[in-house]
C-alpha cells in the first residue's frame, strides 16, 4: 500500500478516534459537574441564552482544529517516540488555556470544576486513542503493511547500516526494499542524471534515503534532490549522528550555512533533581503497595528450600562505584560457586552470562524470573540512591573489566531496575543490541521518556518477553 493510501486511512481513523475522545470527555465533564441540571453560561435581556451544550460544541471544534494545527497526526511521528503523545497533549492544553482566556476577556463565568474534570480526562483519552492506533499500526507493519517503500543510496557500508537499522525497527514503517551503491562523485552524477530517477519511478518508491555522506558532498545531494523532483519520492537524509534523539538536534538557519546544532548530554542540573524525586516517590509507593507481594514471595522462597530470602550481589554503579544490589533469591544457595562449571554452556553474548535452562534456578525462582518478581527488592536500592527506577542494566564488575571506551559511557548515570533493554527483549538481546540501547538511553534520557519506559515495562512483564 502506497504511503498516500495507508496514511489517509490511518489519519481518518485517528481523527474519528479524537472526535469520540473529545465527545466523551465533554459529556462526562458536564454530567460529573452538573448532573441533571441545565445551567446557563450567559443570558441576554431578550431571553437568549448560551448553555454548556454550546460551550462544549465550541470547545470541541477548537480542540479538533488545534490537534490538526499542532500536526499531532503527522505521518512521520506515528507509532514512534513520544512526539505524537506530546503534540496531542499540548493541543489539549492549548485548547483549554485559550478557552479560559476568552472566558475571562468576555467576562463569562465558566465552572472551574468542569475544567478540572475535562482537562485531565481529555488528555488521557486523546493520548489513549493514539496508543490504540499505535498498536494497530505496529501490528500491521510487522506484517509488512502500512509501510513506505524506500530506496537507500550511498556507499556500501552506509547503505547496509541504514538497511539493517530500518529492518530492526519495523514500527518506523520504512521498508528498505531497494539499494543503489555509489563510490564516487561520478556515480552520484550519473544517478542524478538518469539511473536513480528512472529506478525510483519504476519501483514506485516512496522515499529515497541518502545513507551517510555522498561522494561529492552537499553539492551532490542538492543536484540529486533537484532531479528527484520529477518523481513522487521524498528525499530523506540518514545522518551519521547515530543514537542522538530528535529533541537534541536543532537547525540553526544562518543564511547560506544551515547549521545542525547538537545539544550535548548533561548529567547534572535540574533534570537530575527531577529524576531523583521521581525515583524516591515511585520506589516509596512501590514498596508500600507491593508489601503484601513481598511477604508472599518471601514465604514461598523459604518454604521451597529453606535458604535465605534475599540475594545480595556486587554490581557497578555510577562512575564505576560498586554497590550491593538486592534481589529475591531465585537460584540455589551455591549458584556462584558452580557458575564456573557452566561457562561452556553460556548462551549470552559478549561479557554476559545467560542460560535459558539454567540448572541453578529453583522452582520458585523460575516463576519469579518469568514475571520479574525477583527484581522488586531493587526498589530499596533506588530509595537509598544507588539505583534509579529507569537506567542502563546494572553490570557485574567482571563485565565492566571487559568494557571498551564506548561501553564505559553506560556508567555515567545510575543503573536502573528497568530500561530500554528491559522493554526491547531483555535476555533475548545480543550484547551489541543491549549496549546500543543503554548508550542511547544515556545520551537521550528525559523524565517523560522514563515514565514511558515504566509504562512499557508493565506490558513487557505481562508478556514475559525474553524472561528466563
Amino acid at each position: 500500500m502506497h504511503s498516500t493510501a495507508w496514511y489517509g486511512r490511518v489519519k481518518a481513523l485517528i481523527t474519528v478516534g479524537d472526535a469520540v475522545a473529545i465527545g466523551v470527555t465533554l459529556v462526562a465533564a458536564y454530567f460529573i459537574r452538573f448532573g441533571d441540571t441545565n445551567p446557563r453560561v450567559w443570558s441576554s435581556a431578550d431571553s437568549a441564552t448560551v448553555g454548556y451544550e454550546q460551550v462544549g460544541l465550541l470547545i470541541g471544534l477548537v480542540w479538533m482544529i488545534s490537534l490538526a494545527a499542532n500536526r499531532s497526526r503527522q505521518s512521520t511521528i506515528l507509532a514512534q517516540g513520544l512526539v505524537e503523545y506530546h503534540r496531542a497533549a499540548s493541543a489539549t492544553l492549548l485548547t483549554f488555556g485559550n478557552a479560559a482566556i476568552v472566558a475571562y476577556l468576555l467576562q463569562v463565568t465558566l465552572s472551574r470544576q468542569y475544567f478540572l474534570v475535562a482537562l485531565p480526562l481529555g488528555i488521557v483519552l486523546v493520548v489513549a486513542n493514539r496508543w490504540v492506533m499505535r498498536q494497530y499500526l505496529r501490528h500491521a507493519r510487522s506484517e509488512g503493511r502500512f509501510q513506505d517503500r524506500a530506496l537507500v543510496v550511498g556507499r556500501l557500508e552506509d547503505v547496509h547500516r541504514v538497511q539493517r537499522e530500518l529492518r530492526r525497527t519495523s514500527a518506523a514503517g520504512i521498508a528498505p526494499e531497494f539499494a543503489y551503491y555509489v563510490d564516487s562523485a561520478d556515480d552520484v552524477a550519473q544517478a542524478a542524471r538518469s539511473t536513480l530517477v528512472a529506478r525510483a519511478n519504476a519501483e514506485d518508491v516512496d522515499l529515497v534515503i541518502i545513507a551517510g555522506e555522498l561522494p561529492g558532498g552537499a553539492d551532490a545531494v542538492r543536484r540529486l534532490s533537484w532531479d528527484l523532483e520529477r518523481t513522487r519520492a521524498d528525499l530523506v537524509l540518514a545522518s551519521r549522528l547515530t543514537d542522538i534523539a530528535g529533541p537534541r538536534i536543532h537547525l540553526r538557519p544562518i543564511p547560506g550555512i544551515p547549521l545542525v546544532h547538537v545539544s550535548l548530554p548533561r548529567f547534572t542540573g535540574w533534570s537530575y533533581v527531577v529524576k531523583r524525586a521521581m525515583d524516591v516517590v515511585l520506589s516509596a509507593v512501590a514498596l508500600l503497595v507491593l508489601s503484601p507481594v513481598f511477604l508472599v514471595v518471601a514465604a514461598a522462597i523459604k518454604l521451597d528450600d529453606g535458604g535465605p530470602v534475599f540475594f545480595r550481589q556486587t554490581r557497578t554503579g555510577t562512575n564505576g562505584e560498586p554497590f550491593h544490589m538486592l534481589k529475591f533469591r531465585s537460584m540455589r544457595t551455591d549458584a556462584e560457586q558452580v557458575k564456573s562449571e557452566l561457562m561452556t554452556a553460556n548462551e549470552g553474548a559478549g561479557p554476559l552470562f545467560k542460560m535459558k535452562a539454567d540448572p541453578r534456578v529453583t522452582r520458585v525462582g523460575r516463576v519469579l524470573r518469568a514475571y520479574s518478581l525477583d527484581e522488586l527488592p531493587q526498589f530499596v536500592n533506588t530509595l537509598r540512591g544507588s539505583m534509579s527506577v529507569v537506567g542502563p542494566r546494572p553490570p557485574l564488575p567482571n563485565e565492566v573489566a571487559q568494557y571498551d571506551n564506548a561501553a564505559h559511557r553506560r556508567l555515567l548515570i545510575k543503573p536502573g531496575i528497568t530500561g530500554l533493554w528491559q522493554v526491547s527483549g531483555r535476555s533475548n538481546l545480543s550484547w551489541e543490541d543491549s549496549l546500543r540501547l543503554d548508550l542511547s538511553y544515556v545520551e537521550n534520557w528525559s523524565p517523560v521518556g522514563d515514565l514511558a519506559i515504566v509504562a512499557r515495562t508493565a506490558i513487557a512483564v505481562v508478556r514475559r518477553e525474553g524472561a528466563y
